[in-house]
């Protein structure tokens, strides 16, 4: 299951599922990083482009929390799908990606 979750909810929503270091992983093209990015707390950042997921699967292990992000909240919820096929759990999408994180949680973060 894909928890949609917005991105005031994460520190809650990686508290309820206790385990392997929480990780954040924003599935935007590095273009995009560089415009736009979150500064992890309490949380790994992974940044992976989304076409890069699947040869890069490795690089993430199946027990730990994973929320996904992008701008809006598309791509994440694809990847977050992939993920949760190819046994992953628990995992969330972050609704409204990156432009509702600068809206609603962290002013200082750009919007583009």
């Amino acid at each position: 299951m894909i928890d949609q979750i917005r991105p005031g909810e994460l520190a809650d929503w990686f508290a309820r599922h206790p385990g392997a270091a929480p990780v954040l992983l924003d599935v935007r093209e590095p273009w995009e990083l560089q415009t736009a990015h979150v500064t992890p707390q309490g949380f790994t950042l992974v940044t992976i482009p989304m076409n890069e997921v699947p040869a890069r699967l490795g690089e993430l292990t199946t027990d730990q929390p994973i929320a996904c992000l992008c701008h809006h909240g598309a791509r994440s919820q694809r990847v977050a799908a992939f993920l949760v096929q190819n046994g992953f759990e628990p995992v969330a999408n972050i609704a409204g990606g990156i432009d509702a994180w600068a809206s609603q949680h962290d002013p200082s973060v750009a919007r583009y």
